[in-house]
């Protein structure tokens, strides 16, 4: 099924004079709502006459007071009244005869069956005069009850899945002490239980009236993953060629850019549904800080993938020609370059990241004939480390009931611990893997 749904009304067929159309008041009432509807937006594109080649930007100010209807019509409830509404002020960029969509309102939670909208437009008078606008037309847009209840089974399995695969996971490598494992073998132990957060056990508890933490943690959980999967990108490129991993000297830098990126990301989610919460109204891409934060973000993401590809070719470039370490790195990159390469994809078509918040559901004209995009991007980090969890893991017999010592590059590769090197002695293995240091013995004297 399609995302979400996508309902319409023109100003035209709710005024009753057709000449105060740049102003209103428009009175709009919305459909039926259910709880698996989750959210609504209201949205506004102004039509005109204009048919010059001049593309404007005109600010105005909205006015709007939000009534809700319980389902059997009995109580009628003033959610904000007009009075204590700010009169919030959007841009309103144009190209001919079609103008841009405005965000009017962003209902995050549906306590309501039915919502009574009240809207007043303040400083399009001139506007109107010179372009004159034809009509307004009115989108109402929520999530499609039938994708929710698909997505509400698709989370339950892929956290039972989850759990099912931590668990598993530290059952196989229950026999080896933690210092026997791979910087691999570590991280997959870190993202696992990372992951299962990520599915959101607590999605259902976003269809209680009210429950405002429950996107703000679940939006928490998607941040911390996708933290956790970029800093053990730098950690295993790195970390492959380097035994020294100390806090200060190996993870400091990686956990201030990894910070740096996700930071940013997290405000803006958390920015726009608490506020949401206490003023519908309210849009963060209106904000005059918004710029800033959106800088930040992308001028932090491109150093972050400029130092990951400093590190795959100091990997390569060192690792190359030590067959142990080449096929682990193979192994990482073929994995990494898949994630990134699907990610990319999913981006060009519009989803991308967008994919899992909500701003990608606010613009009236995207629409989203099939969920498969979505299930596809959550699905990808799901098998992603499903996978790595499996090639990672050892094999089923003891480790001391086999003849596999580490000489064997399979054993090398899986089960080997990161602070010794193959043949080396215990001084050797502190220093980085790449050394050409010759050792001296009594031969050489």
């Amino acid at each position: 099924p399609s995302p979400t749904m996508t309902t319409s009304m023109t100003a035209s067929s709710v005024l009753t004079n057709s000449s105060t159309i740049y102003q209103g008041p428009f009175h709009l009432h919305s459909r039926a709502l259910g709880l698996r509807a989750q959210q609504l937006w209201l949205m506004a594109e102004i039509l005109t006459n204009n048919d010059d080649e001049e593309i404007f930007d005109k600010s105005f100010q909205v006015s709007i007071s939000i009534e809700g209807v319980l389902a059997d019509h009995s109580n009628t409830e003033e959610i904000l009244s007009e009075a204590d509404a700010p009169n919030r002020t959007q841009h309103l960029k144009c190209k001919k005869r079609v103008c841009e969509e405005v965000m009017i309102l962003h209902i995050l939670w549906l306590d309501y069956t039915h919502y009574v909208f009240n809207i007043n437009f303040y400083g399009l008078k001139e506007f109107h005069h010179r372009y004159i606008i034809r009509d307004i037309v009115f989108y109402f847009k929520t999530y499609n009850p039938a994708f929710t209840q698909m997505e509400t089974w698709f989370r339950f399995i892929f956290v039972m899945t989850s759990f099912f695969m931590t668990f598993w996971f530290a059952y196989m490598m229950r026999k080896y002490p933690m210092s026997d494992w791979s910087i691999e073998q570590r991280w997959i132990y870190i993202l696992l239980p990372s992951l299962l957060t990520f599915n959101d056990p607590l999605y259902p508890l976003r269809f209680f009236p009210g429950a405002i933490m429950a996107p703000l943690i679940g939006n928490f959980f998607q941040t911390t993953f996708l933290a956790a999967v970029m800093l053990s990108w730098l950690s295993q490129y790195h970390g492959l060629r380097q035994n020294d991993r100390g806090i200060v000297s190996f993870y400091l830098f990686k956990f201030v850019l990894v910070g740096l990126c996700v930071i940013p990301a997290f405000m803006l989610g958390n920015w726009q549904k608490f506020s949401s919460y206490l003023d519908p109204t309210f849009n963060y891409m209106m904000d005059p800080d918004y710029p800033l934060v959106k800088l930040w973000f992308f001028c932090a993401i491109t150093i972050y993938f400029l130092y990951l590809l400093i590190l795959i070719i100091k990997a390569y470039s060192d690792l190359r020609n030590m067959p142990f370490f080449d096929i682990r790195l193979r192994c990482l990159s073929i994995v990494v370059g898949t994630v990134t390469s699907i990610i990319t994809v999913l981006a060009l078509q519009g989803w991308g990241p967008a994919a899992l918040q909500d701003h990608w559901a606010c613009q009236p004209k995207i629409h989203f004939d099939t969920s498969a995009p979505f299930m596809a991007l959550y699905g990808l980090f799901n098998f992603y480390i499903y996978i790595l969890a499996y090639l990672f893991s050892p094999g089923g017999g003891s480790l001391h009931e086999t003849a596999i010592t580490k000489d064997n590059p399979a054993f090398s590769m899986i089960n080997d611990s990161d602070e010794e090197v193959i043949y080396g002695s215990d001084e050797e293995s502190r220093r980085p893997l790449n050394s050409h240091h010759r050792i001296t013995t009594d031969e050489d004297l």
